[in-house]
């Protein structure tokens, strides 16, 4: 019962953090382009539930803001007038879950040196980092279990081959060559061009772990009696590594995506933040960090961290999933139950 809840919770949390991402259009107060610049680096607006005459409301409200004379980057808030929260409202650029009046503003995370709210941009920015990670895993995956699969279930000249390759790959450090690599391309390519260049340099430095994993998984499934009874009937090797060899390892090959996931959100953030990956304005975890390569944004305006925490989380969710798939794969192999 106990694995059950935790893997339940971690399901929740899973959940969560995608369909926030998913369906930024429709948590996001604002588009991610729209800017407030008479509230630049303006911090997160407080909701109120009791107003200055001291009356409860059940609904939230805000007071709208407004500048501080002679303090740069200054706000106060103006308790005269209260505008309350408005759920599921519907603007010109479609539904959003939450909305205030014009006359106030809804910045959750704060601004941005643009005025751009952060928290809609964290949500539509997690769009373009988990996709150019999710795009870089599908094809470190296919590349990693062809060769670990060729490798494995051929052996001789061409397994070699392959592992030596796969060692020299993994003992580069990858971030200097993806920066290297990423710095010889050109660097004002429009997003959607740059999002699939992002996957693809990631996506090809990273399948020689997968594929040496694979190769493992392989080597002990080709020796087993079913794939010997197979051969002896006449079945080619193709068929075998396809039909009963492959099979195999789709173990290996969730739990590698659930740990490589993260790791090139990682590294799309580290490409963005310093500037050789997806540009303004278009928003990305990693270049709406490249605002903390300068101290005052580090020392004044702590929100602009979101992102930041944003990464760590993510990061998080996926390493606690791999782990509970680890654990449950464990009991299942051990014939234990989940009580």
């Amino acid at each position: 019962m106990l694995m059950h809840r935790k893997i339940f919770a971690i399901a929740m949390a899973f959940a969560a953090v995608h369909c926030g991402i998913l369906f930024a259009g429709f948590f996001a107060p604002y588009m991610p382009s729209a800017q407030h610049r008479e509230h630049a680096y303006a911090r997160p607006t407080k909701l109120h539930f009791v107003d200055a005459q001291g009356q409860v409301h059940i609904r939230p409200f805000v007071y709208p803001s407004v500048p501080v004379e002679g303090e740069g980057f200054q706000y106060r808030e103006d308790p005269s007038s209260g505008y309350p929260i408005r759920f599921l409202s519907r603007k010109s650029d479609g539904i959003h879950l939450l909305a205030v009046d014009s006359q106030a503003d809804l910045f959750l995370f704060g601004t941005d040196g643009y005025g751009r709210d952060i928290f809609s941009r964290l949500l539509f920015g997690g769009r373009i980092s988990l996709l150019a990670a999710m795009v870089a895993t599908l094809l470190s995956l296919l590349i990693g279990v062809a060769a670990g699969g060729i490798a494995g279930h051929f052996g001789g000249a061409v397994d070699a081959v392959i592992m030596r390759s796969s060692e020299l790959v993994l003992a580069l450090p990858w971030i200097y060559l993806l920066l290297a690599i990423r710095g010889s391309l050109p660097l004002h390519v429009e997003p959607t061009r740059t999002l699939i260049l992002l996957s693809a340099v990631i996506g090809a430095m990273g399948w020689a772990r997968p594929a040496r994993l694979i190769r493992g998984v392989v080597l002990s499934a080709r020796e087993r009696p079913f794939v010997s009874a197979a051969r002896g009937f006449g079945a080619s090797e193709w068929y075998l590594l396809r039909r009963h060899v492959l099979p195999q390892t789709l173990g290996v090959i969730t739990a590698q995506a659930v740990t490589l996931i993260p790791q090139f959100v990682a590294a799309e953030a580290t490409l963005s933040f310093l500037g050789l990956g997806i540009g303004e304005p278009v928003p990305s975890w990693g270049n709406m960090l490249s605002a903390f390569q300068q101290f005052q944004t580090v020392s004044s305006y702590w929100w602009m961290a979101a992102p930041l925490v944003a990464l760590v989380a993510v990061s998080l969710t996926y390493f606690v999933l791999a782990d509970a798939l680890h654990q449950a794969g464990a009991r299942i192999n051990s014939g234990q139950s989940y009580a």
